[in-house]
């Protein structure tokens, strides 16, 4: 499989330790994270082309990474 790009560890790769405390004690980010996964994979096969999409829904798709990452990001800043 390829390596896929935008991965919570590579976004935050001082945070890893922080990320995955969380995971196990706070639900919200858990929660977060694990829709962030999911939509990062979409992502990535519609780029790769192994789950073609359109443009638009594509780019939704990447602006809802994108405010997935900062609402996680907003967890883990004061961490």
């Amino acid at each position: 499989m390829s390596h896929t790009p935008h991965e919570l560890a590579e976004e935050f790769p001082d945070k890893i330790d922080v990320m995955h405390e969380l995971k196990q004690s706070d639900q919200h980010f858990a929660k977060l994270a694990d829709e962030y996964h999911e939509v990062n994979r979409a992502v990535h096969r519609a780029e790769t082309n192994v789950e073609p999409m359109d443009d638009l829904a594509e780019n939704e798709l990447r602006k809802k990474r994108g405010l997935l990452k900062d609402q996680i990001w907003a967890l883990l800043a004061d961490r």
